[in-house]
């Protein structure tokens, strides 16, 4: 690491998630309601309110957390255009969390193509612009890849992730703020390698 470089750990790395908010948290999330921060925000409260733990709540705040490194415009989808937020999401935290947080966070949209083929009404529940970015993510999964992500150790959090997900649309809906959130965060973030 160079001497300019800031580790990717601990206090920074939560300084970084508040800033990234603070930042592009008031873009609107797909053609939902809410903004970014407030669908983060919903989730995770959603995921506290079922006491799912400090990793899962974690997961929950940030699992749309590529939409804010990115600089495509809110109406990316209406152009054809897949974000891949989840990857980027995990590409971005993977040196930061433990595979509780990032697996749930890479794992949720393939959540919702699984539903959608195991589960009858999913689909049908799912709002105008979750349908609409569902065609770009692949669409619903093949029984294959259905048998493959059940193979996954952490395919039941990733479906709890996406139920969380698929609610956190409400628009004006009081949460505790970030901070409040960050405190999960800081409980699961991967703390740095020593420097020698």
């Amino acid at each position: 690491m160079s001497t300019n470089e800031v580790p990717r750990c601990g206090v920074d790395t939560v300084a970084e998630i508040a800033r990234l908010f603070q930042l592009n948290g008031d873009s609107q999330y797909g053609g939902e309601d809410v903004s970014q921060l407030e669908h983060g925000l919903q989730a995770a409260w959603l995921a506290e309110q079922e006491e799912a733990g400090s990793e899962l709540i974690a997961a929950a705040l940030l699992h749309d957390i590529g939409h804010l490194l990115h600089h495509l415009p809110d109406d990316a989808p209406d152009n054809g255009i897949d974000d891949l937020h989840e990857q980027l999401a995990f590409e971005w935290l993977e040196s930061r969390f433990p595979p509780e947080v990032l697996e749930p966070v890479r794992l949720h949209v393939q959540a919702k193509r699984y539903l959608c083929t195991a589960e009858d009404g999913y689909w049908e529940s799912l709002s105008a612009p979750s349908k609409q970015s569902l065609e770009l993510q692949g669409g619903p999964m093949s029984d294959q890849e259905c048998e493959d992500y059940r193979a996954n150790p952490h395919f039941k959090a990733s479906l709890r992730l996406r139920r969380w997900d698929d609610l956190a649309k409400i628009d004006n809906l009081e949460t505790p703020p970030i901070e409040h959130f960050l405190d999960y965060v800081q409980q699961v973030v991967v703390d740095c390698e020593p420097q020698s």
